[in-house]
Formats: structure tokens, sequence, C-alpha cells
């Protein structure tokens, strides 16, 4: 026997309504945050620039943010921000874009090439591969981790693998850098995973490079 909403709808077909809704709203957040991809061409260039607009553009993002949260938007700015946003961010605080200013920036200050390199570019192909591939096939869960998915594991692990091997060159590198940053963006820190996917993984990056050489 089918079953309706109140407006006449069978459940199964809300049900697809609102998950190509979520992946809808997902694929525009990660398009926004793969250009943080940009980032080390941009500090091969000049790193005192690339930092000077990374900061410019966190704080200028952080001064529209604290305007909507007290209802006045802040032109495109905010309309990008509530296009963007998840469930769980509506009336809230959307600290997503400030973390990832944050975790592209400390990857730059911490870490020498191409540690700096593989650590930006893991956060932002591995994080939203693993996101997008986990919205479409992540039906098994990892326990533990409030909702990450194998799938989604696999994907980041398979990405950040080929991303630290074509800087690397070095397969025996890139195996436990993939396996370093799959982990790293499976923990259950939210919007904070901006920060710690491209920390810890330059960390590792950079030991095992030191290592190696």
């Amino acid at each position: 026997m089918a079953l309706y909403t109140a407006a006449g709808l069978p459940v199964t077909t809300v049900g697809i309504e609102i998950k190509t809704n979520e992946l809808r709203v997902e694929l525009f957040r990660k398009s926004i945050h793969i250009l943080v991809a940009v980032v080390p061409f941009l500090a091969a260039i000049n790193v005192t620039a690339t930092m000077t607009v990374l900061s410019f553009g966190t704080m200028l993002y952080t001064i529209a943010e604290y305007f909507r949260t007290g209802g006045r938007e802040v032109l495109v700015i905010s309309r990008i921000t509530i296009l963007a946003s998840r469930g769980r961010d509506h009336g809230r605080f959307v600290l997503g874009p400030i973390t990832l200013g944050l975790g592209a920036m400390l990857a730059l200050i911490l870490y020498p090439e191409p540690a700096a390199t593989v650590a930006i570019l893991a956060l932002a192909f591995g994080d939203s591969i693993s996101s997008l591939v986990g919205k479409l096939y992540g039906s098994l869960k990892i326990p533990l981790t409030h909702g990450k998915t194998f799938a989604g594991s696999f994907a980041c692990f398979l990405v950040v693998l080929f991303i630290a091997y074509r800087v690397t060159g070095s397969i025996a590198l890139a195996v436990p850098i993939a396996f370093a940053a799959t982990a790293l963006e499976a923990f259950p820190t939210k919007d904070l995973d901006n920060i710690l996917m491209p920390v810890g993984t330059g960390f590792i990056t950079s030991q095992l490079l030191a290592l190696s050489g």
C-alpha cells in the first residue's frame, strides 16, 4: 500500500526530491570548495600576495556573515552562503568558508613545498569528492563518524593517492599520505575538517619527505 504526504504526493517521490535537493546543494558547495585548489599555483608566483588575498577574503566573508546572521544580507556573499548552506546550517553562522581559508593559510605557513601543495589539493579535491560520492553511493556508514561513508572515504583515498603521487613522484610516499588524509577527513569534526585535514596531511607529507630525502 502506497503512502502519501499531506500534499498528496507519494512518500517515495518526496524522498527522491529531498535527496536530489541535498545533492544539488552539495554540488554547489563543493564547486566553491574546489576553488581553493588555485592557492598552490598562486603561491608559486607570490606567497605574500596569496596570503593577503586569502586573509582579505576570509575577513570579508566573516563580516558579511556577521551581518547576515543579524538580518542584513550583504549582496552576493550572503546569497551564495544561503544557496550553499546545508540543512544543519540554517539560522546559524556558517563557518565553512572561514575554516577553508584558515586551512589553506596554515598549510602555506607551516609547510614547505611540496608538502603545502599536497595538503591544499587534498583539502580541495579529496574532501570534495568524498562528500559527493558519499551523497550518491554512501549507503554504508562508518561507525562513530557522524555519517561519513565507506564509499566517500574510499573515493577520498584514491583522489589523494593520485594527488600525492603526481606531486611527490613516489607511490611509496603517496600511499601513507592518502591513508592519513582519508583518516583525517573521516573524523567527525564538521567544518573543522577544513583545518584538520590540510594541517594533518601537510605534517605527514613533510615528515615522510624529510625521512625519504
